[in-house]
């Protein structure tokens, strides 16, 4: 017996794009965070924190790419 058939024209979740926007900023403020945090340990909180910024932009971009690649 086989699963519930699929219209042919079914059409993406509209909130595609929301989804997409909440994964990059998530991931942007997660490794923020991760990178503050061991930069608190260390002693180099800001410039940590930033590097974790600036690598939550390129992660989350991957990311968003690797998830949605069709939008």
């Amino acid at each position: 017996m086989s699963g519930p058939r699929v219209p042919r024209d079914a059409r993406p979740p509209t909130m595609r794009g929301a989804v997409a926007g909440s994964l990059l900023v998530a991931t942007i403020v997660l490794c923020a965070a991760i990178g503050f945090g061991v930069g608190a340990l260390i002693g180099a909180t800001v410039p940590l924190g930033l590097v974790g910024l600036f690598a939550g932009v390129a992660l989350g971009i991957v990311l968003v790419i690797h998830r949605f690649g069709d939008l």
